[in-house]
């Protein structure tokens, strides 16, 4: 992990887009607007200044973001730290993401806010679970499927982070470790391995093409890794959730197998897989998926959803394996941190001559 310096920078992605895709239309759920994410930008900088943060990178975009935070910064506002841009060209698809957080490490960001679904957390994780010193993500959920990333005030997210960037809250306090699921790709003919991450949930789908990626009809599912999967989570890992919970802080995750007829079915589950959008999913069984175990695909060709997106397409022959890491990545605890503001009285600024020593005060 890399750790806060005497100069806090916080480092900001923000996905202009996510919220988008077909499960928002076929669910008609809600988006966010660009004017919604900057605001949310606006308010977990001012925290984060607050806090004791003095220096803000983020990343460019062509969605909007960078145009009126701009136009804002015009106006004057010494609430803020001082806003940087990290300096590569956008192209408005992952790669923004994956560039951002490459370059937020170099630059020494204490820590990553990221604004997103599962899908902008992936990966901006998948960049980080590759470093050895890695900054840790406080996630703010602005997407679709919002699994992963709390649903949180922006302000107290941004006074988190910013109490860690700026070392006010040690690492062991602040911290917490994630898992995630490996998927491998062994190709029948003996080629280069193909290798993703999802942070949620790797599902495999009968599905023979990415196609749209965005995954949201059951009848194509033929199996869920889930890393966690909690009862009252939105998306793929709902359906394990509704099954037997695991929660992000235990050891070990699930699998459940779906079913393709009613003869190999135990049970139909009805399972909340969008905003709005609660399907019945046939179940044939589900047992514990144990750490660093490699877990072999039993569907002969198909695709693997990453997170609710269809990533990875597979061919008869090819040899799939799913394994849960512990440990791989890093987040920013919310409540812990906050937690140890009320009890370090990190926000108070006593008044001169005042008597604090009574605690009971």
């Amino acid at each position: 992990m890399t750790r806060p310096t005497s100069q806090p920078l916080l480092g900001v992605i923000a996905n202009p887009v996510s919220a988008r895709d077909i499960r928002r239309v076929v669910a008609n759920a809600g988006n966010l607007q660009i004017t919604d994410r900057v605001n949310i930008v606006l308010r977990l900088l001012q925290a984060a200044r607050a806090a004791g943060v003095r220096r803000a990178l983020l990343m460019p975009d062509r969605g909007g973001i960078r145009a009126l935070l701009e136009r804002h910064l015009r106006r004057g506002d010494d609430s803020l730290p001082d806003i940087g841009w990290l300096d590569f060209e956008p192209m408005s698809t992952v790669e923004d993401t994956y560039i951002a957080t490459r370059r937020l490490q170099e630059a020494g960001a204490a820590a990553i806010v990221v604004l997103g679904g599962d899908g902008t957390h992936r990966a901006v994780a998948r960049e980080l679970a590759c470093a050895g010193r890695a900054p840790p993500i406080a996630g703010l959920s602005t997407g679709t499927n919002n699994a992963f990333p709390e649903l949180r005030e922006p302000t107290i997210t941004g006074l988190a982070a910013g109490l860690y960037a700026a070392g006010r809250i040690a690492a062991a306090e602040a911290l917490q470790p994630n898992k995630l699921l490996e998927v491998l790709i062994h190709p029948r003919d003996g080629g280069p391995q193909r290798r993703d991450i999802a942070i949620v949930d790797a599902v495999i789908t009968h599905d023979r093409s990415v196609g749209a990626r965005a995954l949201w009809k059951t009848g194509s599912l033929a199996a869920a890794y889930l890393a966690f999967a909690e009862a009252e989570a939105i998306g793929l890992s709902s359906i394990g959730g509704l099954l037997q919970p695991v929660s992000r802080r235990e050891r070990g995750g699930l699998v459940v197998q779906l079913a393709g007829d009613p003869a190999h079915t135990l049970l139909t589950l009805l399972a909340p897989i969008a905003p709005g959008l609660v399907l019945p999913v046939p179940v044939a069984s589900w047992q514990r998926l144990a750490p660093d175990e490699p877990a072999t695909v039993l569907q002969q060709a198909g695709t693997v959803a990453l997170d609710g997106e269809r990533e990875l397409a597979f061919e008869a022959g090819d040899r799939v394996t799913v394994t849960l890491r512990e440990n791989a990545f890093y987040t920013v605890d919310v409540a812990r941190c906050m937690a140890a503001a009320a009890r370090d009285g990190l926000q108070r600024r006593p008044a001169p001559g005042a008597d604090l020593s009574n605690p009971d005060r």
